[in-house]
Order: C-alpha cells, then structure tokens, then sequence
C-alpha cells in the first residue's frame, strides 16, 4: 500500500475522519468469549443486572475497532512505523449492540526522534463517540512515522 503520508504532513490541529462502524451484539459475544469472559459481556440479564445496564462490548473490544478504524482510515496509507504504547485510554460509557461508533484522529503534537534522524513522533488523540455524538472512549499515544527525507 502507498505512503501517502509521512511525518512531515502532520501539523498539530489537523483532524483526520476514521469511519464508522456498527456494533452487533453477536461480535459483542464472540470477543467476550475469547478475550473478555465477564458476565456482563457475554450475557444480556447479567448486563442488565449490572452497572453497565445492559449487554455491553469489552472496553477492549471497543478499541480493537476502533484501532480496526484508525488503520483503515489513516495508519494504512501512511508511513506508520507502529507506537511504543498508549499514553490514555478512557471508557466514557458503555458500548451496547447496536451503537455506531465514530472515530476521528487529532494531531496534538509532533516531534523528531534525535536517536532515529529518519523517523518522528506524532501524538494522535483518537476521540469516539456513538449515535448518539456521546463521548465512549479516547485514546492519547504518539506514532512512529518515517519521513520522507531524514533530517540534517
């Protein structure tokens, strides 16, 4: 795939559409089973019976899609070298089958790496919200980008 972007395209403000994505209450299910085996994940009346207030995705469900968004609609066409962690992740409110997630990707800051003349960090804080334009999740983490050209 092209690299279309590279380190140096990255300004802090910019704002980048990741998509959206619907979720299912049988995908809600099948991730609970396999990675998160809460009975509030995997059950409707245990949901209901629990702060939650119904059936509700994994918080790390919730971020396996919303990083499923953020590859598709900006590291995939970039020169992403990975990221060495997440700074912040919050759960805002329960995810629940159903709920369309939105994701959109602000550039906070940027910076040249001193070690890696060809390579930069950009921090991303990655905002999600449901139908609703009610806040679920955020996410703070830099990315590695390669440049186009190395620095002097």
């Amino acid at each position: 795939m092209a690299s279309d972007l590279h380190f140096e395209d990255f300004v802090p403000g910019q704002t980048y559409d990741l998509g959206s994505v619907c979720v299912s209450k049988d995908e809600i299910v099948a991730f609970a089973a396999e990675y998160d085996p809460q009975p509030f994940h995997l059950d409707e009346e245990a949901g209901r019976a629990s702060m939650l207030g119904g059936l509700a995705a994994s918080g790390w469900h919730t971020c396996a899609m919303v990083m499923r968004l953020l590859a598709d609609g900006l590291l995939n066409r970039s020169s992403s070298k990975g990221a060495p962690g997440v700074d912040t992740i919050e759960w805002k409110r329960p995810v629940f089958p159903g709920d369309t997630l939105s994701a959109t990707a602000t550039i906070q800051k940027v910076r040249s790496l001193v070690t890696k003349p060809d390579l930069g960090l950009v921090f991303v804080r990655i905002a999600v919200t449901n139908q609703d334009d009610l806040p679920v999740l955020f996410w703070e983490n830099p990315i590695m980008f390669a440049k186009r050209e190395m620095a002097p």
